[in-house]
């Protein structure tokens, strides 16, 4: 393995449904630590290229490497079996389910010699989770149905968080949250960064994005626009960018 490898590196993406394109031509290399930003309008491919990156679909053509390595996913669960975590705007989470249940949906840990559920270790583990994460929930045994948007958030990204060994995929994880409960998510989503982990975040906010990316990759009817360093950019030119009006392209 080549340790300078980016941890995720898409070439040459190309992805149709029957006779639509719904991504063109896209490279990009995200690297440990780094945010990157997906950018555009509704229907530029922002989701597309998640659900490719999460083994949700398969590419049509091009390459998809981690760590400098070729994979090719069967389905989600074998992205995440990579260490690929998504955290989606419905946050598919269970409603009637404890919040310790949630954070170890499917991945559920058991007591030998029988098979029962350990509930009590369970529940342990995501208590201590959601203290070092500051998920600001009544307890671990909480009901997900009870909690709010931000909280419900916060629970799905300490999921990803505590899961993900490589990469966490965030798509719109701010949309249906206020002022604060947003701030919050902001401080989860620059806490991942700092555990050397690789983030790909789709954000509608371009104050978001400046606030929290590294880079960010613009894409427009399913073309990838360009890539800019935020810090050598404005959202001047990622508007111009992303509508094909006037500025730079």
């Amino acid at each position: 393995m080549n340790l300078q490898a980016p941890v995720l590196s898409l070439a040459n993406i190309h992805k149709a449904f029957g006779g639509i394109v719904a991504i063109e031509d896209f490279s990009l290399d995200l690297h440990a630590g780094e945010i990157a930003a997906l950018v555009g309008d509704n229907g530029a491919g922002k989701s597309t290229l998640v659900k490719i990156v999460s083994g949700v679909h398969r590419p049509t053509s091009g390459e998809i490497r981690l760590d400098g390595d070729p994979v090719s996913f069967s389905d989600a669960s074998s992205a995440r079996s990579l260490g690929i975590e998504v955290v989606y705007q419905d946050l598919a989470l269970a409603d009637q389910q404890p919040v310790y249940m949630n954070m170890f949906l499917g991945r559920e840990l058991i007591k030998p010699p029988f098979g029962l559920l350990d509930r009590k270790r369970m529940h342990r583990e995501c208590q201590q989770l959601v203290d070092e994460l500051d998920v600001r929930i009544p307890s671990a045994g909480s009901v997900i149905r009870d909690l709010s948007g931000g909280q419900r958030q916060g629970i799905a990204i300490a999921r990803a968080t505590h899961w993900a060994s490589k990469l966490v995929l965030l798509d719109e994880p701010t949309a249906a949250l206020g002022v604060a409960e947003t701030a919050k998510v902001e401080e989860q989503v620059a806490a991942l960064k700092e555990k050397n982990l690789a983030i790909l975040i789709i954000s509608h906010s371009l104050d978001q994005v400046f606030r929290l990316a590294d880079r960010i990759c613009v894409l427009r009817r399913g073309q990838q626009i360009g890539v800019r360093e935020t810090a050598k950019t404005d959202k001047n030119e990622i508007v111009s960018m992303i509508t094909g009006v006037s500025g730079k392209s």
